[in-house]
């Protein structure tokens, strides 16, 4: 084989589940399924071989190119806060943290999006791939004041809320390595963005009828902006969150990058939103964050 060219090679090989203990650092990734009833995995691996020399000898270096291949988990669980990855999606999502760290330098990450998008549930896969810790800029409030954010409105008043919300922006934009998942009126003042833009922000961007069919689904008690509309708890939520997103849309835009999950269902060849999961919305986040990453630090070079 010239050592000069880089070919590739598909592999194809049936290994025992019990052999797969180790995972494929760098960029590599494994596609693998598991066949009905039987015991065996089928992997299918991509490898573009390079030369590279070393001080002894020369060796070749295997990186692996990632094929997407989603399971249908379905969104509701966004909502739940808790999922469970196939060991495709975990090996990917492994492979992009991997990729991203080195331009991300441990810059705190900032998840916008309107109420219901799945920033926390999101917002924990993210931290936990990266070596992140992971907060809920919500709960940060609700523990310096004492109070859930629906009687932080009803006692206080909204204005109150967002002056205590920009204090604890404030605060965690001093810090490093955090993934934080914000309130969905976070993006309405200025002042938040100014913290935000210390760091990277994402918008998580939910079609509004996916996210009136969420919330709607587990109820509206915890939204207090939803909370005193009239009608069943879809329309309610769908009315409500429509009228929001008329006001906040172009402050969503604001962010350095963004996730839309209309567009990865089309990539991955799906209809509904809801059938995506969260692990697959992480990874597509991980994926703009380093587009964004790129070119700042290409534009910074130019300059």
């Amino acid at each position: 084989m010239d050592a000069k060219a880089a070919q590739t090679l598909q592999l194809s090989a049936m290994l025992q589940p019990e052999t797969m203990r180790s995972k494929p650092s760098g960029a590599s990734s494994l596609r693998i399924s598991r066949e009905p009833h039987k015991k065996f995995l089928r992997v299918s691996v991509s490898v573009k071989l390079q030369p590279v020399r070393t001080s002894m000898i020369r060796r070749r270096v295997t990186p692996l190119e990632v094929t997407r291949s989603y399971e249908n988990i379905a969104a509701s669980t966004l909502e739940s806060g808790t999922c469970h990855a196939p060991l495709d999606e975990e090996l990917i999502l492994k492979s992009r943290s991997q990729e991203i760290d080195p331009y991300l330098n441990g810059r705190c990450i900032y998840l916008v999006g309107m109420m219901g998008s799945g920033k926390t549930t999101v917002g924990k896969i993210m931290a936990q791939v990266l070596g992140y810790s992971f907060c809920d800029s919500d709960a940060l409030v609700e523990e310096e004041v004492g109070n859930s954010v629906a009687d932080i409105f009803k006692h206080y008043g909204e204005a109150f809320f967002r002056d205590k919300e920009t204090e604890v922006l404030h605060k965690l934009s001093l810090m490093r390595r955090i993934v934080i998942s914000t309130g969905g009126g976070v993006v309405i003042r200025p002042i938040n963005w100014k913290h935000m833009h210390k760091g990277v922000s994402v918008w998580l961007d939910v079609p509004l009828e996916a996210l009136a069919q969420r919330i709607a689904a587990i109820g509206t008690n915890s939204r207090p902006l939803l909370h005193y509309e009239a009608g069943d708890a879809y329309t309610r939520a769908l009315l409500k969150l429509s009228a929001l997103f008329e006001e906040r849309g172009d402050s969503y835009a604001n962010a350095n990058a963004r996730v839309s999950l209309e567009k990865i269902a089309a990539k991955l060849g799906q209809r509904d939103v809801s059938k995506l999961s969260p692990t697959a919305i992480a990874i597509e986040a991980l994926e703009q964050i380093e587009v964004f990453l790129k070119e700042e630090d290409n534009n910074y070079a130019e300059h």
